[in-house]
């Protein structure tokens, strides 16, 4: 009856020092650098060659490609709103001035 007792016991104590040191899913600690991440592809990198050079994933690359991208969208959105918003009239074209079609219709200029 000891014996398996005993059995047991170092059958449990196997099991749980397996679990514990068995190596657990890694998640990053720290954000990544998109900033650097950006700077390297938009120097021609591929994603695989930034993110071996970045020790990052390449679906970190994808990622901070998709941000930047949703980022430069917004950025002109915003800029094509706050012209609305502020009443800011688009410029005229310069054959468009009035002075141009006042002297061409004139008559009285003529003579």
């Amino acid at each position: 009856m000891i014996k398996k007792i005993t059995v047991a016991a170092a059958s449990a104590m196997l099991v749980a020092t397996i679990f514990a040191a068995s190596p657990r899913p890694v998640y990053a600690a720290t954000k990544v650098d998109c900033d650097a991440v950006m700077n390297e592809v938009n120097t021609g990198k591929h994603a695989k060659e930034v993110a071996k050079d970045l020790s990052i994933s390449t679906s970190s690359v994808y990622k901070c490609k998709r941000l930047a991208k949703a980022a430069a969208k917004a950025g002109t959105k915003s800029l094509a709103a706050g012209s609305k918003a502020t009443g800011a009239a688009p410029m005229a074209p310069a054959a468009a001035s009035p002075a141009a079609p006042a002297a061409a219709a004139s008559p009285a200029a003529k003579k």
